[in-house]
């Protein structure tokens, strides 16, 4: 991991300026070159151009501004000899061996003894892109194939070849793997690797079963979608959002590139209909549309293709009666007797056994298989989990009913699954019909695994805890999107009194999709509308004290979260001792968003930690002013990295990039903080009073007059500023903790009432959406 110090890329288009981002997104410089273009008189204006694209993409591209930085741009004439201060350099130019090969040769010559030279090539063998060269560049050259976006896709392939040298690829999969936050596949050199090899199959018999049987692709993209444990999007929204260009390219180089046996080729036909939107210019998100598309002249009215007349209609919400009638049986879908049901099994049947057939070819290993799809694909489960799940033997059943042919590896797991849990260690099924420990990387620590073979501290329907060794706990949240509820506080008031007892520390973690998207807006709007005020009441204050407690327990708290930590989830962080957030982690206090105000200490601890910063001048306003700024309009980091910019996590609080290795890392910080323990001194606050306020409600009216403002983004922001600067307070009396708190409920209380807010609730809830209101 430590061997790499400097990389450059080579190729600034859409991949190769993203690999460049996200290697600096790892503190790591990285050199950014592409070519001159003809008669330029700015020689560096593509990687320059590229750099300045990534800094305004959205999704963000860096994690913080700080990570620009690191990129220098270049071009290839001027700037070869940078290559020899350079530990890895990535090749991500134009899909032609000639081009690449004639790179190489320049890479040859000016980069430094020992370095490893990397292809992101998707569809051209590693056998083919160093022939002919010198075995030194052999030596150090392999495949790492990334996943756009680079940033947010977690799979990277590596391929290495007969002559890599095994000191070379250990070097990228280490730093892949620690630094740029990667599940490493080791592919074989094969076309397409894996999970395109794959994907490309899935999503080609996807499209073609479904114009050939006339279905409408609302309907397809629900069944493809939840049911088999892939996104939303399903098939053809996931066309547009890739480009539905990139198909006829793809599908022509895998052609040309396997053997006339593969099953591939009997899918391998175009599609009318697809030609004719490329040709028209539906090319997906990035053209005028694709199969979806917006209709502006009909008032922003979102349309569908219709795969049998090939014309837009306006889209509807899906009627599959297979997905109902099945329910959350998979089998069922597969095996239901309607058109629908027959177009499940045929694309997934047809995938599985596909999955099937790569095994020994593609990759050796089926936990490689399942991770390809699973971080490549954004698929819940991988292929021979999904295979597990129906049954080997019914599948089998299934395929040989229909006269499709049994891969090998299927008639192997006969009888039997390819994964098992044996003695609270999970196995999986290997090419020799033998079963092996599923060994994970070095480090990395899963709490799935460490709950086979052990039974949790306590437990409750919302949360439990965990004894993961050492001495330290772990708190864990299951309740729907890990919401926080009666049942999540009550059981973490009983977790710290047991850890109290038993234990050294306590990390807050789960691994969920998210660490937790606040408090649980169902159940407050139940209480309001049966006008349960006290209930409401004693929600908030149990919320307070049960924070506290966290806070100054007397015992270390590290908070580990990932994904969205929102409202009440960002404020359980702010109450721990120290986070250590997966580099993904998107923080903020949103409850403005829904008519509140953040209830269980937000406010409180914000206010405390800008006041602390030493950044601001001095005086009771900047901070208040600050926190305002923030938490008025909702504001949420959209990295680790912004929310230490942001104050929501601390300068000394720690960042993994490698989400499998979160909760190892924050054990280890929990139990770095184990010895000499004290708990943190109860902040004493200085806040301006009613001046501060009416200086705050100024700016909020400028806001109104100016539309940029609602009218109850007026009422909640009013409140709020009551909060932030201390109610009927003086400059010259500090108020303490327990006074900011009662602020704090009491203009929640008084919100909670407003019909304002009650709607906001309703609406986000019912669409998932803000109410401007």
């Amino acid at each position: 991991m430590d061997n790499i110090k400097k990389v450059a890329v080579i190729g600034a288009g859409t991949m190769g300026a993203g690999i460049a981002a996200q290697v600096a997104n790892a503190g790591i410089p990285v050199l950014l070159l592409d070519i001159v273009p003809t008669d330029a008189t700015n020689r560096n204006v593509i990687a320059e151009g590229a750099l300045e694209r990534l800094k305004k993409a959205d999704p963000a591209a860096f994690m913080s501004r700080d990570a620009a930085r690191l990129v220098t741009p270049g071009n290839i004439e001027d700037h070869l000899a940078g290559l020899a201060d350079c530990d890895w350099i990535v090749e991500a130019v134009i899909e032609r061996l000639d081009i690449k090969q004639s790179l190489y040769a320049k890479i040859e010559s000016a980069r430094k003894p020992g370095s490893v030279v990397s292809s992101n090539t998707s569809t051209i063998p590693l056998a083919a892109l160093v022939g002919g060269l010198p075995d030194s560049f052999a030596r150090d050259f392999c495949i790492t194939h990334f996943f756009n976006p680079p940033r947010y896709m977690r799979l990277l392939e590596l391929v290495g070849g007969p002559a890599t040298r095994p000191e070379a690829l250990a070097a990228v999969r280490s730093f892949a793997d620690h630094r740029l936050g990667k599940s490493v596949v080791d592919a074989k050199d094969r076309p397409g690797f894996i999970a395109n090899r794959l994907g490309v199959y899935w999503l080609q018999a996807a499209v073609i079963e479904a114009v050939e049987m006339g279905l409408d692709i609302e309907d397809v993209d629900a069944i493809v979608g939840r049911p088999m444990g892939i996104p939303k999007t399903g098939v053809f929204g996931l066309l547009d959002l890739v480009g539905l260009d990139l198909m006829p390219h793809v599908n022509a180089s895998l052609a040309a590139a396997l053997p006339a046996d593969d099953p591939f080729h009997s899918l391998n036909r175009p599609v009318p209909l697809v030609e004719r939107l490329i040709a028209d210019g539906y090319t997906g998100r990035k053209g005028k549309g694709g199969f979806y598309r917006v209709n502006r002249e009909a008032g922003k009215r979102k349309e569908a293709i219709d795969l049998v007349t090939g014309t837009f209609r306006p889209a509807r919400k899906a009627d599959v009666e297979a997905i109902a009638a099945a329910g959350r049986s998979l089998n069922a879908l597969l095996d239901h007797d309607s058109p629908h049901g027959r177009y499940a099994w045929r694309v997934l049947g047809r995938t599985l056994a596909y999955a099937a057939f790569l095994l020994g070819d593609a990759a050796d290993e089926v936990e490689a298989i399942d991770e390809a799809m699973r971080l490549g694909y954004n698929w819940k489960q991988g292929p021979f989990q999904l295979i597990d799940k129906l049954g080997v033997d019914w599948l089998i059943a299934k395929l040989e009913s229909e006269g499709w042919a049994v891969p090998p590896a299927l008639s192997l797991a006969a009888g039997r699954t390819f994964h098992r849990i044996e003695a609270g260690k999970r196995q999986v099924l290997g090419l020799d019909g033998a079963y092996r420990d599923l060994v994970r990387p070095e480090g990395v620590v899963l709490l799935e695994d460490l709950k086979l073979d052990r039974q949790p501290v306590m437990k409750n329907g919302s949360a439990a805890l965990w004894d993961i060794g050492d001495g330290v706990a772990c708190f864990e949240f299951t309740s729907k999107m890990n919401s926080i509820d009666g049942e999540i506080m009550d059981l973490l008031g009983k977790a710290i009194r047991r850890v109290k007892k038993d234990f050294k520390a306590l990390v807050i973690y789960n691994e969920g999709s998210n660490f937790s998207a606040g408090a649980n807006l169902g159940l407050a709007l139940f209480a309001a509308n049966i006008a349960a005020w006290t209930e409401i009441d004693q929600m908030v204050s149990a919320g307070q004290q049960t924070y506290r407690a966290l806070k100054y327990a007397p015992f270390p708290v590290v908070g580990a979260p990932s994904g969205m930590a929102l409202g009440g989830g960002c404020e359980i962080l702010l109450h721990c001792d120290a986070v250590q957030a997966h580099a993904e982690t998107y923080v903020g206090l949103v409850e403005v968003g829904v008519g509140l105000v953040p209830g269980w200490g937000g406010c409180k601890e914000m206010l405390s930690r800008w006041s602390n910063a030493g950044t601001l001048p001095k005086g009771p306003m900047p901070a208040v002013a600050k926190v305002f700024e923030t938490v008025a309009v909702a504001t949420v980091a959209k990295s680790a990295a912004e929310a230490k910019e942001l104050l929501f996590l601390r300068p000394s609080d720690g960042i993994t990039m490698n989400r499998a290795r979160l909760l190892a890392d924050a054990k280890a910080r929990a139990l770095s903080l184990v010895e000499g323990y004290v708990p943190p001194a109860p902040p004493v606050l200085t806040l301006p009073g009613p001046s501060g306020k009416v200086a705050l409600e100024l700016a909020i009216g400028t806001l109104r007059r100016q539309g940029k403002a609602t009218p109850h983004d007026e009422v909640v922001s009013g409140a709020l500023a009551e909060v932030l600067t201390g109610g009927d307070t003086d400059v010259t009396t500090p108020l303490d903790e327990e006074q900011v708190l009662d602020l704090e409920r009491s203009r929640f209380m008084r919100l909670a009432r407003h019909p304002g807010t009650l709607a906001r609730i309703e609406t986000m809830l019912m669409t998932g959406k803000p109410l401007r209101n």
